[in-house]
């Protein structure tokens, strides 16, 4: 028996569909970056010491949104460019 076989209807089916791949890459692209990047600029602007995790939170809980629909929003570009600057098999 596979593994597919095993396993049971609801954990097979938790996945999204093919057609949400462009919104759950954004989703998760945005997510990361925004994180990373509340980390880098709450410690370039206030330093690391007391209240940073607090404050890396707070600058996240603005900048996941804004992040996630600039991706979304430059998604075409981005494809755009990537087809002009790269020769396919």
């Amino acid at each position: 028996m596979s593994d597919l076989e095993l396993a049971s209807p609801a954990s097979r089916n938790w996945k999204l569909p093919a057609r949400a791949m462009p919104v759950a890459f954004a989703f998760f692209m945005s997510g990361i970056m925004a994180f990373l990047m509340s980390l880098v600029i709450t410690a370039a602007n206030r330093g690391i010491g007391e209240g940073y995790l607090h404050a890396v939170l707070g600058a996240y809980s603005l900048a996941m949104p804004v992040a996630f629909v600039c991706v979304m929003l430059v998604r075409p570009v981005v494809l755009k460019l990537v087809s002009l600057t790269v020769r396919l098999p």
